[in-house]
């Protein structure tokens, strides 16, 4: 196994993207802080300040994907890191819910450019056995050490200096570690060419596409029900992870049991992704496995309202966000690389996250939000994006069919 690319390019990004979810979450644990010094509250004004990143997000996904496939993916993703992280020191300084959602709109736009980036390198490095891992190590991993750890280590930051060290640190940490990071470990192709002129030509091929993006590219119409699937994973994944240290508050969970807690279910993924991840290379059977990670977790959210117990609550609430995330968010980049065409890499990836992920998260925090002003509980807004799961599960299994039929042919 040529390990470099594991390095130079899994573990680099891995490290872009840990920093990049620090900064999509470390509002949830400053957020009491900023409505108590910058005098707001109610549903409508919270809904907005934690779901501005998720509307910039979807936009830029959404059209970032098709208007950047023609760009050099190395320049694009180290703009957009530097962008973001001067949102980040920005919001240290707002004074007003206004300024708030504002920059938290423009960390969206700039992680949603971003994101279709990383899926650009994976396919140009890693092949068909190893795109899995390839794509778990820079994604999976970055993601996840960042909720496993963040809320472990940003909620004392926060409980002992206040709101606005959290976007210092976490803004800075963009600016001082990953943009020189990229410049210097980040390669567009792998090592494979043999001299300038050849690395350029691969590069070339790669920045400007000759053939013409269509919607046939994408898959045709079966792409829409990965589209689905990943809009009720945006709303199964954002609905808990928005609201997680609230709802372990609102459990009686508190201090450093708090961090813990809210970490707990991230932890668990991290943990379960190692045999799924090469349980899925070995078998092939992404879409099952898929599958059932969001059938799984939808049937435990939906359970939730009627058990008692708050640590039995946070057990299957771990649970589902241990397992689901572990079995759907390891497989899905690897289904969406290998179906769709070599050039519609980077417009797919944004389609797909820009709606699901920004869409699905921006409608799962307002469903949790308004339901939490009407019940006094997380826990009915937990149950109706489990019920989401659940049909997103039988949705991408859906999809797995329909290729499998199409190779068959």
């Amino acid at each position: 196994m040529n390990n470099s690319k594991w390095y130079r390019i899994g573990v680099t990004l891995m490290i872009g993207l840990f920093v990049a979810y620090l900064d999509r979450s470390n509002l949830s644990i400053g957020l009491p802080g900023m409505e108590r010094d910058l005098g707001f509250s109610g549903a409508g004004t919270k809904s907005l300040a934690l779901t501005g990143f998720l509307i910039g997000y979807a936009l830029s996904n959404f059209f970032g994907g098709f208007l950047t496939y023609r760009l050099n993916p190395k320049t694009t993703i180290i703009a957009m890191v530097f962008i973001w992280s001067l949102a980040q020191i920005f919001t240290a300084w707002v004074t007003t819910p206004a300024l708030l959602i504002t920059y938290r709109i423009i960390l969206g736009i700039a992680e949603g450019i971003y994101w279709p980036q990383q899926f650009r390198f994976a396919r140009a490095w890693f092949n068909k056995e190893e795109i899995t891992r390839g794509t778990n190590l820079i994604q999976f991993y970055g993601q996840f050490l960042a909720l496993a750890i963040g809320f472990l280590v940003l909620t004392p930051i926060y409980d002992h200096v206040g709101w606005q060290w959290l976007f210092y640190i976490t803004g800075g940490l963009g600016i001082v570690i990953v943009v020189p990071l990229y410049l210097i470990f980040l390669k567009t192709s792998p090592e494979g060419a043999a001299s300038a002129r050849q690395e350029a030509n691969v590069l070339q091929e790669e920045v400007r596409p000759t053939e013409k993006l269509t919607f046939d590219s994408l898959g045709g119409y079966p792409f829409l029900l990965l589209v689905f699937s990943y809009f009720a994973n945006g709303m199964l994944f954002w609905g808990i992870t928005l609201f997680i240290p609230m709802l372990v508050t609102s459990l009686g969970f508190t201090g450093l049991w708090q961090g813990f807690a809210s970490s707990l279910p991230y932890m668990l993924a991290i943990i379960l992704a190692i045999p799924v991840s090469y349980l899925s290379d070995r078998t092939q059977k992404r879409g099952l496995i898929a599958a059932s990670g969001l059938v799984v977790a939808g049937v435990l959210l939906v359970l939730l309202p009627v058990i008692a117990s708050p640590v039995v609550k946070m057990a299957l609430i771990t649970l589902a966000i241990g397992y689901f995330t572990s079995s759907y968010t390891t497989n899905i980049w690897s289904i969406i690389t290998s179906s769709v065409k070599p050039s519609a890499v980077g417009p797919a990836a944004g389609v797909v996250n820009g709606i699901g992920a920004g869409g699905g998260g921006t409608v799962a925090g307002f469903v949790v939000a308004y339901l939490f002003k009407s019940t006094g509980s997380y826990l009915p807004g937990f149950s109706v994006i489990g019920a989401m799961a659940i049909l997103g599960g039988i949705a991408v299994y859906a999809y797995s069919r329909i290729v499998a039929g199409k190779n068959r042919q």
